[in-house]
């Protein structure tokens, strides 16, 4: 018989798949391949302090899922010459992302379930597994996604591209190369930039059990009256979302109104809810251990102050079916910087102890 109540324990495992085809990560990782001195696996730096601090009788672990070493953040001396980006284009774009999804969802089954996963990771592509697999063993009615991430994650790989080749033709101080040949005929495949549209798209997640909240890549105003069929069909997906019933909440909607976030918790009606947590949402304003660090994030107040009003939703009516922190990439978490050590590791602890222990 399932276990429902409080006797269910907090059960954390790791995946450090991370298989960026951007140029600056693998400049990262061939710079960095075979160093043993840095912790390679984000669950590692986040256990290492979640041991020494929290009442080992309130939680369990499981280690990490095994993934071959190219496709890790630091990656062997022998496997040099498949650090390239065509072989995480193809990665990608042949399901490795979906196969390491569906693999994540299995070993919460067989391993963790009845208990509460959760998951320590790279990229964010796992949850979509991990919530896919919570849907089944739930019910699709009984479960929300709440996501707090500063990108909205469901943007397929056809509208990406299109929306920065459009980049490429109109700002002359643009970062993209014209001539990237994986800017063109790319496949709309499952990755950490579209999973939520799939999950949506396979009517795994009803929009109405889903909530965005910090995102920063909202399109501006003026980018809906663009009339170019690439920012249409970009801008399109956003508001598509909102029309299908999603509520997204940006990190500007916070800023200027923080209640609003309590407002839309308080609209949730399932029983059960997945967190799922980018910690990009405090990137460059305080946490610089994460992938992606092109719009600076939530300082760390507002973060806890979010994640105390998610602590209140636990505490009422609703139960954690899951939780995850992902986006960590640990060739920088915990790294030495001019105002000091990183706290991408310490800040993430702190999220996981204020969510589930701290009253």
């Amino acid at each position: 018989m399932m276990k429902k109540g409080p006797d269910r324990k907090i059960i954390f495992f790791g995946c450090p798949l991370d298989s960026d085809e951007r140029h600056e990560s693998i400049q990262e990782k061939l710079v960095l391949k075979g160093l043993e001195e840095i912790i390679a696996d984000p669950y590692d730096g986040i256990m290492e302090i979640i041991r020494q601090e929290v009442d080992p009788t309130l939680w369990s672990e499981k280690g990490s899922v095994d993934v071959p070493s190219w496709l890790c953040p630091i990656p062997s001396l022998t496997d040099e010459e498949k650090i390239k980006t065509e072989a995480f284009v193809d990665f990608m774009d042949c399901g490795g992302f979906e196969a390491y999804a569906q693999q994540i969802g299995d070993f919460i089954e067989t391993d963790i379930f009845p208990d509460i996963p959760c998951m320590l990771a790279v990229d964010h592509s796992l949850t979509g597994g991990a919530f896919k697999k919570l849907v089944e063993l739930y019910e699709p009615e009984n479960i929300s996604l709440i996501v707090l991430d500063s990108h909205t994650d469901a943007i397929p790989m056809s509208a990406m591209a299109g929306m920065i080749q459009y980049d490429i033709d109109t700002n002359p101080d643009s970062v993209h190369d014209r001539h990237d040949p994986f800017l063109y005929d790319r496949k709309d495949s499952y990755n950490a930039s579209s999973f939520i549209h799939d999950l949506l798209a396979k009517e795994v997640l009803k929009p109405k059990n889903l909530y965005l909240i910090g995102i920063s890549d909202y399109p501006p105003k003026h980018a809906f009256r663009i009339k170019d069929l690439r920012i249409e069909k970009y801008v399109h997906i956003f508001s598509e979302l909102k029309q299908k019933g999603v509520t997204m909440l940006t990190k500007n909607d916070f800023l200027i109104s923080p209640s609003k976030v309590k407002s839309i918790l308080n609209h949730i009606k399932t029983t059960y809810v997945y967190i799922s947590i980018d910690l990009d949402i405090g990137a460059r304003n305080g946490i610089e251990g994460v992938r992606f660090l092109e719009r600076q994030g939530l300082n760390e107040r507002q973060i806890y102050q979010i994640v105390d009003l998610l602590r209140g939703l636990l505490s009422t009516k609703h139960r954690l079916a899951g939780m995850d922190l992902s986006e960590i990439n640990p060739r920088k978490a915990g790294g030495q910087l001019i105002t000091g050590k990183d706290q991408t590791y310490r800040i993430a602890t702190n999220i996981i102890k204020k969510l589930l222990w701290e009253r």
